[in-house]
């Protein structure tokens, strides 16, 4: 097959960024041609965080899916006349924005706002969206995917080789003949929302913050013995999960602990998590991607942790910052050619799926 232009849009949990990708891709590789991440509007991001706290209507969620289409389909415009791109992109894959993943309820659903109707007629290019729910109608957990993709970019790999992707939340991915992938829990969400409630930052810079405190052992225990950590693959999850009701739950009888001991105990409980999923699969280098790369302490403890190499994926040549939108770009790749996506082995579905709706 030639190689192909697609776009990837992606923004995910932590709601800080929408990330635009521009990729070439074939049957053996996928190359970032150029990519640019834009801030996430704030009163978007509050409203979303609104109607996932509280309830809502489905006038509200028609509206915001109206409003993230927009979104989307406008920064694309914007994405395809400031790197100066010619006509000749053959797709865009649309994530959408995550406002409720639900795989295991008696009705299972994963809901994704953004309309893609709105993407295709504002960029005039066949947009691709939709990726989750026909792993789901399989009776898979419609997440995570991103395993499939970082088989596709590392697989070639000789050595036992984990993938850790840690955005809002965090999902692990296992390489080799019998590819493995779950969401481990909670990634940034908390330490995020923590540094926000006490210090009014956005995120923990380097976790300089969080290297200030003092692990409460009594904290970090409780929060690990929640049912997640302790439930086996294939397992996702999301901000519907591990938000703020949730720490909730645990503060109230650690009233005195101090703020940075806090988000110190909540850094732990990332690595923690991260690190017990991987014991006992003898892994030698784990893969690092999205924003928990750049947190410094965070990588130390991952390090420390697991007992093996730590990398940043930037080191293999695929930028942390943007596998993620990458990976969508090469979703939709695989749709308009009609080819499964092999990811029944990561999401417990019957069988492997041609993913995503095509729009435009």
């Amino acid at each position: 097959m030639n190689k192909e232009l697609y776009i990837g849009i992606m923004s995910g949990t932590s709601l800080d960024g929408v990330d635009i990708t521009l990729c070439e891709i074939d049957e053996l590789s996928c190359r970032l041609v150029s990519s640019a991440e834009y801030p996430f509007p704030l009163g978007l991001k509050a409203e979303i965080l609104h109607l996932l706290s509280t309830s809502t209507t489905l006038q509200e969620i028609g509206e915001l899916d109206n409003k993230l289409g927009t979104l989307f389909g406008e920064l694309v415009v914007r994405f395809v006349s400031e790197q100066k791109l010619h006509d000749n992109i053959r797709a865009i894959g649309l994530h959408g924005q995550t406002l409720w993943h639900s795989p295991d309820s008696e009705n299972p659903f994963s809901m994704q706002l953004g309309d893609a109707n709105i993407v295709a007629a504002k960029t005039g290019i066949t947009t691709v969206a939709d990726f989750r729910r026909m792993d789901m109608a399989n009776g898979g957990q419609g997440a995570p995917f991103a395993p499939a993709f970082h088989q596709f970019l590392f697989g070639g790999m000789k050595e036992n080789v984990a993938v850790v992707n840690i955005g809002g939340m965090a999902n692990i991915t296992l390489l080799g003949k019998n590819l493995k992938g779950w969401d481990s829990g909670c990634g940034n969400v908390l330490l995020d929302m923590w540094i926000n409630q006490t210090q009014e930052k956005p995120y923990d810079k380097d976790g300089d913050f969080a290297r200030r405190g003092t692990i409460d052992e009594d904290l970090l225990e409780n929060m690990l013995n929640d049912s997640y950590f302790k439930k086996p693959a294939p397992k996702s999850t999301g901000r519907e999960y591990f938000n703020e009701n949730w720490l909730a739950n645990f503060l109230p009888i650690f009233h005195t602990i101090k703020d940075e001991d806090i988000q110190r105990t909540l850094l732990e409980l990332t690595a923690k998590s991260i690190s017990n999923d991987l014991q006992g699969d003898s892994i030698t280098k784990l893969i690092v991607c999205g924003g928990g790369s750049k947190n410094r302490f965070l990588m130390q403890r991952l390090s420390e942790l697991c007992e093996c190499e730590v990398s940043v994926s930037d080191e293999f040549g695929v930028s942390s910052d943007f596998l993620e939108s990458m990976a969508f770009a090469w979703l939709a790749k695989k749709r308009i050619h009609r080819e499964v996506v092999e990811l029944s082995c990561v999401t417990g579905a019957r069988k492997d799926s041609i993913l995503g709706g095509v729009y435009g």
